[in-house]
């Protein structure tokens, strides 16, 4: 191991109390980077829905994972494990992590990290890995989005969302999505939608049919499940793909699916976690190649949220839940 002599022994991390679902910040040895990792000085993590589930008991992290939460960081390379040749001591980077990532050290696979985009705040970079990832594979890689065809985001506020919205508008797709407020959707619009709709005020499928867009959405992203699904299978164009994230609305529902028969329809779904190294490794170089010009040249930038410090992770937590967010929630190591 190549490694910075300022690197402590111990490190600050975030607790979670398995009988009430506190947090609290504890601290423990500074993990050292094995084989084809390097440890980071975090400056800035990301809060994904993954990480409340894990808080409350029914997202359990890998056998092989960190069991502190966690997944994207933003920082500042400090020592490298073995067989690492591509980044060095002192590289700023952002990074899918394998768990730990509420710390001010983690590591992280070399194939899971990024370099920070030109002009882009090192503490905003911590929103891009896991909505990258996740927005890239299941549209890209899952569902082989294709020139001129359209695109229908749920979720549209969320750090997916924002994400998923600026990533196809930027490449050239016409893109709706759906958001729980006015304001959010008209933020989405300035994100580059061609339409939002309030999910709470209006129905989306009618709305899109008044459009003359019924039937005629090529592929959506899903992470609300439970009523939405009828109404993606209904509006789905033919030789369409749905894919879902998440069951925010609920995992049942009562479904005809003659529409998936009749137009042919492809229904999929993923998790990012579960999936290998190798799998990651892959979206990585095609973000490389595709998304980071976009990236460097200021096309696209995560929104945030809010930045809030380590220590109020509770309040990171509860802002989340509340669904009040627009875009990231971040956490700040300093």
């Amino acid at each position: 191991m190549t490694a910075d002599l300022t690197v402590p022994s111990t490190r600050r991390f975030v607790a979670i109390d398995p009988q009430d679902q506190t947090l609290s910040i504890d601290s423990g040895a500074t993990p050292a980077p094995g084989p084809g990792e390097v440890l980071i000085k975090v400056c800035a993590a990301g809060l994904n829905r993954a990480d409340l589930l894990q808080r409350m008991g029914l997202y359990p992290p890998p056998t092989d994972a960190s069991p502190i939460m966690g997944l994207e960081v933003s920082g500042t390379v400090v020592a490298t494990g073995s067989e690492v040749h591509d980044w060095k001591i002192g590289d700023d980077i952002c990074a899918l992590t394998h768990g730990g990532g509420y710390a001010d050290y983690t590591v992280a696979p070399v194939s899971q990290c990024l370099p920070i985009p030109d002009g882009m705040p090192l503490v905003d970079a911590a929103a891009l890995p896991e909505a990258l990832l996740t927005v890239w594979h299941n549209l890209f890689q899952r569902c082989q989005l294709k020139e001129g065809e359209t695109v229908l985001i749920h979720g549209g506020a969320s750090g997916i969302g924002t994400l998923g919205i600026s990533l196809c508008a930027a490449m050239g797709f016409e893109v709706y999505t759906t958001a729980g407020t006015d304001e959010k959707c008209a933020a989405a619009v300035k994100l580059g939608a061609k339409a939002a709709f309030n999910y709470k005020t209006e129905d989306f499928e009618q709305a899109l049919r008044a459009r003359d867009m019924g039937d005629k959405i090529n592929v959506i992203l899903d992470m609300a499940g439970g009523d939405f699904v009828q109404k993606n299978l209904n509006i789905a164009a033919p030789e369409g793909r749905i894919v879902y994230i998440a069951f925010i609305r609920g995992f049942g529902a009562e479904v005809n699916f003659l529409p998936m028969l009749t137009k042919r329809l492809v229904l999929t779904g993923s998790t990012l976690r579960a999936q290998s190294f190798a799998q990651k490794a892959v979206m990585v170089e095609e973000i490389l190649e595709r998304v980071y010009p976009l990236l460097n040249t200021g096309q696209i930038r995560p929104t945030i949220d809010s930045v809030m410090p380590l220590a109020q992770v509770g309040e990171a937590h509860a802002r989340m839940e509340a669904g009040g967010h627009m875009g990231k929630i971040l956490l700040a190591m300093d």
